[in-house]
C-alpha cells in the first residue's frame, strides 16, 4: 500500500528554532483544524514546539468538511474487513506524516508527541508502538486501544502514555481506559490515566491542562 501524503497546517515556534513537535490526530468526522486550535493555549507553555494537525486521508460520508482515518461499521454500514484494511492503510499514512514532520523540523523521534482524540487516539496507539524508534510521548483523549490482545506481540518501541477520558462519554465508553491501561502496562509501557468527572465525549480545560503538563515534562526543552 503506497503512503498517501496528508495535508496539515502548522503553528508554533518558527522553523529552525524548534526542539519538539506535537502532532494532533483528530477524531472521526472532524478535521485537522479542529484540534490545531489547541495549539493556541499550549504554545505559550511550549515555546520551542511546532504544532501540526493533519486531515485524515478519507472524506467522512455525510459530514461536509469532515474526514475519517478508517470507516466505522456501526456508524456508516461498512464491513469489518474494510474497516481493518482502512486502519492499516491510515497507519501507513500517519507513519509517513510523522517522518515528514521529523525531516521538516530536523527532529529525532524522541522529540515528537502524538495527541489524539477519539479515533485519533486509536490511530496514535496503533501507530506509535510499532515504529522502529520510540516517540517522546503520547496523549490519548476519549479513545481506545484497537486489538489490545495483539499489542504485546507487535510492540517495537515504548514511550510514556497519558490516557484521559470522561466518565460520561456516550461515544467511547470509559471502560476502554482501564482496558488500554492494562494492555499497555502488560506490554511494558509507562502509563498514566485520568478520569474527568461528568465529562462526555470531549476535551475539557482540566484534561487539557494535565496533558500540557505531561508534554512539558516529556518533550525536550
Amino acid at each position: 500500500m503506497p503512503v498517501r501524503p496528508l495535508k496539515s497546517a502548522r503553528k508554533g515556534a518558527p522553523k529552525g528554532s524548534v526542539t519538539s513537535a506535537v502532532i494532533f490526530v483528530h477524531g472521526y468526522g472532524a478535521n485537522g483544524a479542529d484540534l490545531l486550535a489547541l495549539a493556541g493555549p499550549m504554545a505559550p507553555n511550549l515555546p520551542k514546539t511546532a504544532f501540526y494537525a493533519p486531515d485524515a486521508p478519507n472524506a467522512c460520508p455525510g459530514v461536509p468538511g469532515g474526514y475519517q482515518w478508517f470507516s466505522i461499521p456501526r456508524m456508516d454500514g461498512s464491513s469489518e474487513k474494510s474497516a481493518q484494511a482502512g486502519l492499516l492503510q491510515a497507519a501507513q499514512d500517519l507513519n509517513g506524516f510523522i517522518d515528514h514532520v521529523m525531516a521538516e523540523e530536523g527532529l529525532e523521534p524522541s522529540a515528537i508527541a502524538l495527541v489524539g482524540f477519539s479515533q485519533g487516539t486509536m490511530m496514535s496507539l496503533q501507530v506509535a508502538p510499532r515504529r522502529e524508534k520510540p516517540l517522546g510521548a503520547l496523549v490519548g483523549f476519549s479513545g481506545r486501544l484497537m486489538n489490545p490482545d495483539a499489542l504485546a506481540a507487535e510492540v517495537v518501541s515504548k514511550f510514556p502514555v497519558f490516557l484521559i477520558h470522561g466518565d460520561a462519554d456516550p461515544m467511547v465508553p470509559i471502560e476502554h481506559l482501564p482496558e488500554a491501561d492494562h494492555a499497555l502496562k502488560e506490554a511494558g509501557f509507562e502509563v498514566y490515566g485520568f478520569v474527568c468527572q461528568g465529562l462526555g465525549h470531549s476535551i475539557d480545560n482540566e484534561g487539557l491542562s494535565l496533558a500540557l503538563g505531561f508534554l512539558q515534562e516529556m518533550l525536550p526543552k
